[in-house]
């Protein structure tokens, strides 16, 4: 049978490369942008979507496709900094609209199919931040730490069906995102000097970070599992850091995580 699978943010970065990798190995693949006509070269064998997260409507108009979906890619997303105290309101609210609640209505109107047919696989695309959170990225955190907690109880509910819910969280990759991270701080903020130095620093972590390819390829091994494990993670050494994580004091992980990114904790 031929597997359909739709995957969102699919115009650029982990979203494109995993919808190139799909359709590469025979899957039908629906392929989602807020402006699909801005996509220069799309893939071979990828089908397009105008989709906007942000958007209740846009979302309604999918449900029909949504309810005949066999592999759900939860990739789209808004990256967020600034220090905690000076995030605005109607920017918090954006960011969870986008890297939450979006992804997880798309989720709901996708199960009932996978349910019903005896096969399904949602994955979520999160963040190591996720499990190793940071300063001046605290939104951003608990936007993908959102996402990992109703993958994580929610798959308890699906797998009996034979659809398995799993999260794949990639450290530093090289996608450009840097340059289109939104950031918010005020000219005097005390925390001014912190928040550049950890901005610089995470811009050299990405641009040094592995290729996008190499996350779509987790992706795939996530979707073709027969049991999908509960979490992914790949690049930033993940296999050395969630080991050390398991055993280290919290206090040792916090400090290799802020001096990673040029603070001192």
């Amino acid at each position: 049978m031929k597997r359909t699978a739709l995957v969102t943010g699919a115009s650029s970065g982990i979203g494109l490369a995993t919808a190139a990798a799909l359709a590469a190995r025979g899957y039908r693949v629906i392929g989602t942008s807020r402006d699909p006509a801005s996509i220069g070269h799309p893939p071979r064998g990828v089908e397009y979507l105008a989709l906007d997260l942000s958007s209740d409507e846009s979302i309604d108009a999918a449900a029909p496709l949504l309810s005949g979906v066999d592999i759900l890619v939860n990739n789209a997303g808004e990256s967020q900094s600034g220090p905690f105290e000076e995030l605005p309101a109607d920017a918090l609210r954006r960011l969870f609209e986008v890297n939450v609640l979006g992804p997880v209505r798309l989720a709901q109107l996708a199960l009932p199919g996978m349910r019903e047919r005896g096969y399904g696989r949602v994955v979520m695309v999160g963040s190591m931040l996720a499990s190793f959170p940071l300063a001046y990225r605290s939104s951003y955190v608990a936007s993908k730490a959102a996402i990992k907690g109703f993958a994580n109880a929610a798959r308890h509910e699906y797998s009996p069906f034979g659809v398995w819910l799993t999260t794949v969280e990639p450290g530093s990759i090289n996608t450009g995102i840097s340059e289109r991270r939104t950031k918010y701080v005020s000219g005097d903020s005390p925390h001014r000097a912190d928040f550049e130095r950890m901005l610089t620093a995470l811009d050299r972590n990405e641009k040094a970070g592995i290729p996008a390819e190499r996350v779509a390829a987790t992706i795939v091994t996530a979707i073709e599992a027969d049991k999908p494990r509960q979490r992914y993670a790949v690049g930033s050494n993940a296999p050395f850091v969630f080991a050390l994580r398991r055993v280290a004091p919290v206090r040792l992980v916090e400090k290799i995580t802020h001096r990673r990114h040029g603070l001192a904790r």
